[in-house]
Protein backbone atom coordinates (compact mmCIF):
# COMPACT_ATOMS: atom_id res chain seq x y z
CA UNK A 1 0.00 0.00 0.00
CA UNK A 2 2.90 2.66 0.62
CA UNK A 3 4.24 1.79 -2.35
CA UNK A 4 0.86 2.65 -4.34
CA UNK A 5 0.95 6.29 -2.27
CA UNK A 6 4.25 6.79 -3.47
CA UNK A 7 3.34 6.04 -6.82
CA UNK A 8 0.25 7.88 -6.89
CA UNK A 9 1.92 11.01 -5.48
CA UNK A 10 4.54 10.88 -8.42
CA UNK A 11 1.68 9.91 -10.95
CA UNK A 12 0.20 13.59 -9.56
CA UNK A 13 3.16 15.71 -9.68
CA UNK A 14 3.82 14.61 -13.40
CA UNK A 15 0.15 15.30 -14.37
CA UNK A 16 -0.13 18.30 -12.45
CA UNK A 17 2.67 19.77 -14.25
CA UNK A 18 1.51 18.57 -17.61
CA UNK A 19 -1.06 15.89 -19.03
CA UNK A 20 -3.37 16.30 -21.96
CA UNK A 21 -6.50 17.81 -20.83
CA UNK A 22 -6.40 21.36 -20.25
CA UNK A 23 -5.89 21.14 -16.45
CA UNK A 24 -1.97 21.30 -15.64
CA UNK A 25 0.29 24.04 -14.40
CA UNK A 26 2.58 24.32 -18.22
CA UNK A 27 -1.22 24.85 -19.55
CA UNK A 28 -2.59 27.22 -16.95
CA UNK A 29 0.60 29.28 -17.46
CA UNK A 30 0.62 29.60 -20.80
CA UNK A 31 -3.00 30.82 -21.11
CA UNK A 32 -3.13 32.92 -17.35
CA UNK A 33 0.16 32.84 -16.18
CA UNK A 34 0.84 36.47 -16.98
CA UNK A 35 -1.93 37.94 -14.94
CA UNK A 36 -0.78 35.84 -12.22
CA UNK A 37 2.49 35.85 -11.98
CA UNK A 38 3.28 35.65 -8.54
CA UNK A 39 1.03 32.44 -8.24
CA UNK A 40 2.83 30.59 -11.24
CA UNK A 41 5.93 31.05 -9.76
CA UNK A 42 4.98 29.94 -6.10
CA UNK A 43 3.42 27.05 -7.95
CA UNK A 44 6.28 26.09 -10.20
CA UNK A 45 8.69 26.41 -6.86
CA UNK A 46 6.77 23.94 -5.11
CA UNK A 47 6.47 21.67 -8.17
CA UNK A 48 10.14 21.99 -8.61
CA UNK A 49 10.49 20.84 -4.97
CA UNK A 50 8.33 18.05 -5.82
CA UNK A 51 10.09 16.72 -8.53
CA UNK A 52 13.79 17.52 -6.41
CA UNK A 53 12.67 15.07 -3.91
CA UNK A 54 11.46 12.44 -6.17
CA UNK A 55 14.34 13.06 -8.87
CA UNK A 56 17.34 13.08 -5.80
CA UNK A 57 15.63 9.80 -3.95
CA UNK A 58 15.45 7.77 -7.20
CA UNK A 59 18.84 8.73 -8.48
CA UNK A 60 20.28 7.63 -5.02
CA UNK A 61 18.10 4.57 -4.44
CA UNK A 62 18.45 3.19 -8.28
CA UNK A 63 20.44 5.12 -10.41
CA UNK A 64 20.63 6.37 -13.71
CA UNK A 65 20.91 2.32 -14.81
CA UNK A 66 18.38 1.44 -12.54
CA UNK A 67 15.93 4.29 -13.88
CA UNK A 68 16.57 3.04 -17.42
CA UNK A 69 16.31 -0.57 -16.60
CA UNK A 70 12.86 0.29 -14.46
CA UNK A 71 11.88 2.21 -17.90
CA UNK A 72 12.37 -0.43 -20.02
CA UNK A 73 10.32 -2.72 -18.53
CA UNK A 74 7.32 -0.41 -17.99
CA UNK A 75 7.86 -0.50 -22.01
CA UNK A 76 8.74 -4.18 -22.43
CA UNK A 77 5.46 -4.59 -20.97
CA UNK A 78 3.37 -2.26 -23.29
CA UNK A 79 4.89 -3.78 -25.74
CA UNK A 80 3.30 -7.16 -24.88
CA UNK A 81 0.02 -5.92 -24.20
CA UNK A 82 0.60 -3.69 -27.93
CA UNK A 83 1.45 -7.75 -29.59
CA UNK A 84 -1.49 -8.99 -27.70
CA UNK A 85 -3.83 -6.73 -29.00
CA UNK A 86 -5.22 -5.49 -25.13
CA UNK A 87 -3.73 -1.90 -25.61
CA UNK A 88 -3.74 0.82 -28.88
CA UNK A 89 -1.34 3.33 -29.21
CA UNK A 90 -3.69 5.55 -32.15
CA UNK A 91 -4.83 7.99 -29.44
CA UNK A 92 -2.21 10.64 -28.71
CA UNK A 93 -3.55 11.52 -25.54
CA UNK A 94 -3.29 7.90 -24.37
CA UNK A 95 -0.06 8.08 -25.28
CA UNK A 96 0.45 10.53 -23.18
CA UNK A 97 -1.16 9.26 -19.93
CA UNK A 98 1.08 6.01 -20.44
CA UNK A 99 4.09 7.59 -20.90
CA UNK A 100 3.18 9.69 -17.40
CA UNK A 101 2.29 6.41 -16.23
CA UNK A 102 5.27 4.88 -16.85
CA UNK A 103 7.35 7.94 -15.76
CA UNK A 104 5.66 7.72 -11.91
CA UNK A 105 6.47 3.88 -12.21
CA UNK A 106 10.03 4.96 -12.59
CA UNK A 107 9.80 7.58 -9.95
CA UNK A 108 7.54 5.37 -7.28
CA UNK A 109 10.00 2.82 -7.77
CA UNK A 110 13.15 4.79 -6.99
CA UNK A 111 11.48 6.56 -3.89
CA UNK A 112 10.17 3.23 -2.45
CA UNK A 113 13.14 0.85 -3.21
CA UNK A 114 14.90 1.60 0.03
CA UNK A 115 12.07 -0.42 1.71
CA UNK A 116 11.84 -3.05 -0.57
CA UNK A 117 15.58 -3.49 -0.37
CA UNK A 118 15.43 -3.65 3.44
CA UNK A 119 12.24 -5.87 3.09
CA UNK A 120 14.49 -8.32 1.17
CA UNK A 121 17.91 -8.61 2.60
CA UNK A 122 17.48 -7.01 5.85
CA UNK A 123 19.93 -4.62 5.37
CA UNK A 124 19.29 -0.68 5.61
CA UNK A 125 20.36 2.15 3.16
CA UNK A 126 21.29 5.20 5.26
CA UNK A 127 23.37 8.68 4.01
CA UNK A 128 26.97 9.32 5.10
CA UNK A 129 26.73 11.17 8.00
CA UNK A 130 29.75 13.55 9.49
CA UNK A 131 29.92 12.63 13.58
Amino acid sequence: MAFFFRWACALGLLAATFNPTEYNYVSWVRDHGSANLSIAVLTGLILMVGYIIYLRATLRSIGAFGMLLVLALVGAALWVLYDLGILRLDDPSLNLWLGLIALSFVLGVGLSWSHVRRALSGQSDMDDVDE
